[in-house]
């Protein structure tokens, strides 16, 4: 039974690079809870200011419950409070099931449990049905902190700046993932929360840089699973290193199909190769690597590591 005592949530903002963590495997198809360990390890050495594990790119619909229980708490004692961590804690279901849930992934000890939306409503509803989910899962998981992600899959679903500006004023959200990836819908998001305790971060490496100097509190792009500090050293220096932050925003969108191609095994791959003892192996779709592929991982890491001269990194 969940006791419903919280403790107190970060007081930092959150800010800059939150990598939307892979999930590391062993050769049998487990949890590899010590690939797990170096993946959080790697992350915060290359300068991420939170994590936000049980995503996307960790593969959370292929996961049990328990296990994304396992994960959200291997995570957050890793981290031993060094970052924030949020989790993803809707599947689908009865929203009381869905609270129970949120609650549980609360008491793993992460810091924020993340909303999908299209978990709440179908395709063809409009928002005041999602708004009036959101206002019930509110009530059911009293003052645990939260956060929204307009994930892609299975369908894609983008808030509107009015209902991330009731979000904001309800004092419960502190983390959203936007994924409009164009300016012209990231801007008036960015708007509608500024001021208030409510951080949006961009998903889009394309429109990284122009999403920082418009506002977004930082990044959570997929990218960011194979060099994440470059875009650390964007989100801290974008400001007093324009030239740099410009030059660097070009070379990051020149390598970013290069990390989509066969993703999430592709980071995988680069990871290791990096030196990272995790393997290749996905619960989602695997795919064959032939010498084209590894000729273009080798590319990637070159140029990687090119970048990282050039800023002293």
């Amino acid at each position: 039974e969940w006791a419903g005592e919280r403790r107190e949530f970060m007081t930092v903002p959150y800010h800059g690079l939150w990598p939307v963590m892979l999930t590391a495997f062993d050769d049998e198809g487990a949890l590899d809870l010590a690939g797990i360990d170096a993946l959080t390890d790697f992350y915060l050495e290359q300068g991420s200011t939170g994590l936000f594990a049980v995503c996307q790119s960790s593969e959370m619909y292929d996961l049990s419950d328990e296990e994304r229980l396992q994960l959200a708490q291997r995570v957050t004692e890793r981290v031993a409070g060094r970052v924030p961590v949020v989790a993803v804690g809707t599947f689908g279901g009865p929203l009381t099931w869905q609270a129970q849930f949120m609650r549980r992934m609360s008491d793993t000890g992460v810091d924020g449990v993340v909303i999908l939306p299209n978990q709440l409503v179908g395709p063809d509803d409009d928002e005041p049905p999602l708004q009036a989910a959101l206002e019930q899962l509110l009530e059911a998981t009293e003052s645990i902190q939260l956060g929204l992600y307009e994930c892609p899959q299975p369908y894609h679903r983008n808030l509107s700046p009015q209902l991330l500006g009731w979000a904001a004023a309800t004092g419960r959200f502190a983390y959203m993932k936007d994924t409009d990836r164009a300016p012209d819908r990231i801007h008036p998001k960015i708007q509608s929360v500024k001021g208030t305790d409510l951080r949006m971060f961009n998903a889009a490496t394309i429109s990284a840089l122009l999403s920082l100097q418009m506002g977004v509190a930082g990044l959570s792009p997929v990218a960011a699973n194979c060099y994440p500090g470059l875009f650390a050293w964007l989100c801290a220096h974008h400001s007093d290193e324009p030239v740099k932050a410009e030059r660097l925003q070009h070379r990051l969108a020149s390598l970013d199909a290069a990390v989509k191609l066969k993703y999430p095994q592709s980071a995988k791959r680069h990871l290791h190769r990096r030196g990272l003892p995790i393997g290749s192996r996905c619960r989602v779709a695997e795919h064959d690597f032939d010498g084209y592929d590894d000729l273009l991982l080798t590319s990637l890491l070159l140029q990687v590591d090119e970048i990282k001269q050039e800023l002293e990194l």
